[in-house]
Order: structure tokens, then C-alpha cells, then sequence
């Protein structure tokens, strides 16, 4: 198997879109090609990741779309859907067909425009990813099932109000430095939490969650350009290896898990990831978690192994994963801050970690960055992938 490298990558602003969904991912599409140097070399393949494009924007096969609209012929082109975890299940086949040999150049391009329907609409949207006769059919959205989680993790782990808030805030700092954000907002604990008018700017979604617990409904798209790593060092790129892909899958009802604060799949991700890339979390300097909603960064930064299991709100407590502590979380800003169009969330995860490992993050820069983690969370735990990336001297 071939080792892969990542030599391009771009993203749009997350928030509010104007243009039509092939021409928002062909926004990051060229930047990402242009970032990659790759003269005049041609990509065998196109793969992209939308989740929503048939039911929001009246718009099916993407990636045969987007490579019109590039001129990318012959390039293969094919579209994947997998709920919130589309991009970096496209990463994945992206990376499969440079690792098998079949291709030596792939644009993995992920985008989604949720802002074409109202709120209501885009929950209803998301909340079809849930199990269609158990959940789906009974009102159940990811908010609902983000709120019963939260309660039975606080309850079993001393998780408090206050850790959430905490998050939110770090999250929020973060995405003040970063240009494609989609909420540029500083927060306060005192704003979101304690003062009197908290109850009205910070209101109940799905109790314990509040607003500022939960990501924004996001416009946006993210772009990568995957390559061998032979090809990768002729175009005289900065090396981003992909150095590990792990995927795992848990019980489509949230209900029939054994224990229902057990994410499963996230361990089990993160464990075929590590072991792939021969590393451990010890080892990694930055990582990119699938903060939905506030709750998940705790949960997924123990199921990934970075801290005991009920710890992670402690390490939160310290600063240990702020942008200048030991290991930095969500310098993005996160879905919280940064925003969550699902079919673009995870490739945008993996474009600030290439930024971060070639050290060109800006402001948000963690110093002496080298190895990198992502966990792309898909419907609410039932479908994981988590990816290692190294930077190579």
C-alpha cells in the first residue's frame, strides 16, 4: 500500500452562502488545486462529500458536477453521503484509490448550503440520519439526542453547566482568530451562564443544551488535493502524510446501546487510526474534535484517549486544551464557532490541521505542531471515522 500525502488544501467561509452548491465547493476546489502546485498535472479523481443536496437544493450527483464546471474531465466522480462524517468518509476513498494505486492525484472537495431552508427545516434534514422506525418517526432530532446524553454524562462524570460553558467560550476565542469562521463572537462565562440576561440571549434547546452549547446551521466547503507520496515530494509541497484512517460503526438506535455515554465508535475509530499511524494519543500536538454540540468535545477528547474516561472536563478545567496549553482542541473554533455544513465539516477538520502542521495557522498557530488528530462524529456516534495526520522534515 502506498503512503498518501495531502499537498493542497482550502476552505470558504463558513456561514451564509449566496451561490448555487456546485459553484460553493468550487469556491475551495480551485484554491485547493492552486494551493497544490500541480502545473500541468491532472487529477484522476474527484470525490465529494454533501449530505443534503437532493432534499435542500435540488441538486444530485455533485462530484459529476463539479467536475464540469472545472473542466476535470476524464476525472472519475462520485458523491458520497455519510450523514455529518461525508467528509472524511470522502478523504477516506480518496485516500484508498492513491494507497491501492489506482490513482495518483484526488481532489477531495466536501460542501453543503443548510441555509437554503429555515431552521426548522434544516433540523428536520439532519434529524433524518436517526433510526426511521425507533427515533426518527417519534420527533427525535440530534438536539434531543445531544440534550440526553449531556444529562446522563453529567450525572455519571460530574460534568457541570459550567464545562460546557467553558468549551463554548474556548471555542468561540479561537474562531475570533480564524477568517473562515462562521461565528466571530467572543463569550463570556458570565454572558452565557450567569448574568441575568442569560436566560434570554443563551435559551434552553434541549435541556441541559443551550444555544450556545449548539453549532449554527452553516453554509460552506472544504477542499483537499491528495496525492502519492513520491508524486507529493516531486511537486515540492509541505508533506502532510496521512498517516492513519480508522472507521467504525455502533447501533443505529442510541437506545439499544448498552451505555448510552459509551461512544463506542469514536474509541474504536481512534484505535484504528493510532494503530495505523504507529502512534498513540500521547503523541499528538493538535487535534480537531466533532463539537456539535459542547458535550461531544469532552466525550470524544476521552474516547479518542487523550484523558481518562470522566476526565476530560478536569484537562478543560486546567487549560490543557486551550490553543497555548499541552494539547490544543478545536484551534478552528470547532463546529461550535467555526460552523457545521455536515458534508464539508469533515474536510474543513482536516484542512485547519494541515494549516496547523505546515505552520500556517496565523494567530491560532500551536507551536511545534507535527502530528494531528480528527474525529468526524456521524449521526450521533453510529458512524466514526478519525484520522492521524503527520508532518514530514
Amino acid at each position: 500500500m502506498r503512503d498518501v500525502a495531502i499537498v493542497g488544501a482550502a476552505m470558504t467561509r463558513f456561514g451564509r452562502a449566496e451561490v448555487s452548491l456546485v459553484d460553493l465547493i468550487c469556491l475551495s476546489a480551485l484554491p485547493a488545486l492552486q494551493d497544490a502546485h500541480l502545473g500541468d498535472r491532472r487529477v484522476d479523481a474527484v470525490v465529494v462529500a454533501n449530505m443534503g443536496g437532493a432534499r435542500i437544493n435540488r441538486q444530485t450527483a455533485v462530484a459529476s458536477a463539479l467536475v464540469d464546471r472545472l473542466s476535470l474531465y476524464p476525472a472519475a466522480a462520485e458523491t458520497v453521503e455519510n450523514g455529518p462524517a461525508s467528509g472524511s468518509s470522502a478523504v477516506k476513498m480518496g485516500f484508498q484509490a492513491i494507497a491501492s494505486g489506482m490513482a495518483d492525484l484526488v481532489l477531495v472537495s466536501g460542501g453543503e448550503k443548510m441555509r437554503a431552508v429555515d431552521n426548522l427545516e434544516a433540523t428536520d434534514f439532519v434529524a433524518s440520519l436517526t433510526h426511521p422506525q425507533v427515533e426518527y418517526i417519534y420527533g427525535v432530532t440530534l438536539p434531543s439526542l445531544a440534550g440526553l446524553f449531556t444529562r446522563l454524562y453529567m450525572e455519571r462524570y460530574g460534568v457541570t453547566a459550567e464545562h460546557l460553558a467553558m468549551v463554548a467560550v474556548k471555542n468561540h476565542e479561537n474562531a475570533l482568530k480564524n477568517p473562515f469562521a462562521h461565528i466571530q463572537q467572543r463569550v463570556t462565562m458570565e454572558g452565557i451562564l450567569f448574568s441575568p440576561d442569560a436566560v434570554v440571549n443563551n435559551p434552553l434547546v434541549a435541556d441541559p443544551l443551550r444555544m450556545f452549547d449548539c453549532c449554527p446551521v452553516s453554509d460552506g466547503s472544504a477542499s483537499l488535493v491528495l496525492a502519492s507520496l513520491d508524486l507529493a515530494r516531486k511537486l515540492g509541497r509541505p508533506i502532510v502524510k496521512v498517516a492513519g484512517i480508522g472507521q467504525a460503526t455502533d447501533t443505529h438506535a442510541v437506545q439499544e446501546r448498552k451505555d448510552p455515554t459509551d461512544l463506542l465508535a469514536v474509541r474504536q475509530a481512534a484505535e484504528k487510526a493510532f494503530g495505523r499511524a504507529k502512534l498513540a494519543p500521547k503523541d499528538i500536538h493538535v487535534a480537531e474534535l466533532h463539537d456539535a454540540f459542547t458535550i461531544l468535545e469532552i466525550a470524544q477528547s476521552e474516547e479518542a484517549g487523550f484523558f481518562p474516561k470522566g476526565k476530560g472536563a478536569k484537562a478543560l478545567e486546567k487549560g490543557t486544551t486551550s490553543l497555548t496549553g499541552k494539547l490544543p482542541i478545536n484551534p478552528s473554533g470547532g463546529l461550535k464557532a467555526k460552523g457545521h455544513p455536515v458534508g464539508a465539516t469533515g474536510v474543513a477538520q482536516l484542512v485547519e490541521l494541515v494549516w496547523q502542521l505546515r505552520g500556517e495557522a496565523g494567530e491560532r498557530q500551536v507551536a511545534g505542531a507535527k502530528n494531528a488528530f480528527a474525529c468526524n462524529f456521524g449521526g450521533f456516534g453510529n458512524n466514526v471515522v478519525a484520522t492521524v495526520l503527520v508532518r514530514e522534515d
